[in-house]
């Protein structure tokens, strides 16, 4: 039975979004097409269809992750209140994906770093949205340090097993930004 082309690009982003849950959660090397596949709602003959291999999944799915990735229009504090929580800190799969898989891209192929570069340039254009009155340079410094920040005490806050010290991560970083609630 032939498929949509609409039907397609429907099975592509179930597989990408599929994809991008169980690699936050896992990471790229504990989770096989199958399981990809699966997860998606479709057999393991249909991936050859979408993607080259395993590599070009992982390139196109963090392309895709990362591009839904961004600070809200509500601003900052907003943004902060969401990305700073024990709520986000504990779901990992439909979390951040630069927290959730930024360290183990060092390992992957350059389409996939490449995916990651670009969606780092714009989450930083993006968050230098929120400083408005800066200068163009001073948004930047600020919009990459807040970033950085974020990101560090996320995957630290998820990093320790121990849940006070992983609450005050979070909350001190909130606090460094004027953010008190979790």
């Amino acid at each position: 039975m032939k498929v949509s082309r609409e039907q397609m690009a429907q099975n592509r982003n179930g597989i990408l979004d599929a994809a991008g849950r169980l690699f936050r959660q896992k990471g790229f090397d504990s989770v096989g097409v199958a399981e990809v596949m699966k997860a998606a709602g479709l057999t393991h003959g249909g991936f050859y269809g979408h993607f080259r291999s395993k590599d070009d999944l992982i390139a196109q799915t963090m392309a895709h992750v990362l591009g839904a990735e961004s600070v809200s229009d509500s601003g900052l504090d907003a943004f902060l209140d969401a990305y700073l929580s024990r709520k986000h800190r504990d779901n990992p799969a439909g979390g951040c994906p630069t927290a959730g898989l930024a360290a183990d891209l060092r390992h992957q192929t350059p389409a996939a770093r490449a995916a990651m570069t670009q969606g780092l340039r714009s989450q930083i254009d993006r968050m230098s949205t929120a400083f408005p009155n800066l200068d163009e340079k001073a948004r930047r410094q600020a919009a990459i340090a807040s970033w950085s920040a974020m990101v560090g005490a996320l995957i630290l806050s998820r990093a320790t097993d121990d849940a006070e010290l992983s609450d005050e991560i979070i909350g001190e970083t909130r606090s460094f930004f004027g953010s008190k609630d979790m």
